[in-house]
C-alpha cells in the first residue's frame, strides 16, 4: 500500500509553537496521527502545509536564535524535521493579524478605482521579512494567497465585516490581485496560487466579505482571468475556499481556468 500524508500547520499551532514548543510538538503529533496519513494507491508523495500569516508578527519578536530554530524545524526537508511544503497567506490583514489594514485604505467617502494609493507597506515589517526567510530555507516552497476582505470601499457596507464586493469595482477588485501578484514578486515572493476570498459564505469574521458561487465565477472569468492573461500573470485559482457542497463549475469558461 503506497500512502500520502498530508499535514497542515495553522497560524494557532505556530503561535503556540512561539509561546510553549512542548505543547505544540505535542498538538503536531497528534495530528499526524490521527490524520496525517490517508491511504491513497497510486501516490507516493508529503503534502505539508501551513498558515503562516497572522503568526509572522509573533515570529518576528523571537530571538534570532529561537526564530531560526522554529523556521529551521518548520521548513527544511530533513526525515526529522516538519517540512513544510506549502503556505497559506492572506492578502491584506487576516482574523489573527494585530491590526486591521487592506492595501488600499482610504477616508470614509473616498475612491480609488486607478488603486493609485495601493501599498504593501503593512506587509514589510513583519511578513515579508519572515517568508524571505523561509524562502532561504526552502527556496521550492509553495505560497498560496488568499483576501478575507475587500477594502472597505470596494464593498456594499463600507466595512471590514461582512458586505458584498460592488459590481462596479468587480474589475478593480482584479487588479488588487494583480498589483499584490507583482508588487510581492518584487520582494523576492513568488505566489504559485491563489483563491479570491477566504470563507465566502461566511459573513461573522473580522475581515470577512460574502461572495456567492455567480459572484466568485463574474469575477474570475470576466476580470480576473484577462487581466492575468494581459499581465502574464500564470497563477492558479482556487474556486470556493470554504464550502465544498456548492458546484461552481458547471460551466466551462470556469473549468478552463
Amino acid at each position: 500500500m503506497i500512502y500520502k500524508k498530508v499535514v497542515f500547520i495553522t497560524s494557532i499551532f505556530i503561535s503556540l509553537w512561539c509561546t510553549d514548543k512542548s505543547i505544540a510538538q505535542t498538538k503536531v503529533s497528534g495530528t499526524v496521527t490521527e490524520n496525517g496519513t490517508l491511504p491513497l494507491p497510486g501516490v507516493s508523495v508529503v503534502i505539508k502545509g501551513t498558515s503562516i500569516g497572522g503568526s509572522a508578527m509573533l515570529i518576528n519578536k523571537m530571538s534570532s536564535s529561537a526564530r531560526s530554530e522554529l523556521l529551521q524545524e518548520l521548513f527544511v526537508i530533513r526525515e526529522n524535521d516538519i517540512g513544510v511544503s506549502y503556505l497559506r497567506i492572506s492578502i491584506g490583514f487576516s482574523g489573527l493579524d494585530a491590526t486591521i489594514f487592506s492595501y488600499n485604505d482610504l477616508p470614509s467617502g473616498q475612491t480609488d478605482e486607478n488603486l493609485d494609493n495601493f501599498s504593501l507597506n503593512p506587509d514589510m515589517v513583519n511578513l515579508v521579512p519572515v517568508l524571505n526567510e523561509i524562502l532561504t530555507i526552502n527556496p521550492n516552497i509553495k505560497i498560496l494567497a488568499l483576501p478575507w476582505s475587500a477594502s472597505k470601499w470596494m464593498k456594499n457596507n463600507n466595512a471590514t465585516i461582512g458586505g458584498e464586493s460592488l459590481p462596479q469595482y468587480y474589475n478593480v477588485f482584479a487588479n488588487y490581485f494583480v498589483k499584490y501578484i507583482e508588487g510581492i514578486a518584487a520582494q523576492g515572493i513568488t505566489i504559485d496560487t491563489k483563491t479570491i476570498q477566504n470563507e465566502p459564505k461566511n459573513p461573522y469574521n473580522n475581515p470577512s466579505l460574502l461572495m456567492s458561487a455567480e459572484q466568485q465565477k463574474k469575477i474570475i472569468r470576466d476580470h480576473l482571468v484577462p487581466l492575468f492573461a494581459t499581465e502574464n500573470i500564470n497563477n492558479k485559482i482556487i474556486l470556493f475556499d470554504h464550502n465544498l457542497d456548492i458546484v461552481v463549475l458547471n460551466n466551462s469558461d470556469v473549468k478552463n481556468i
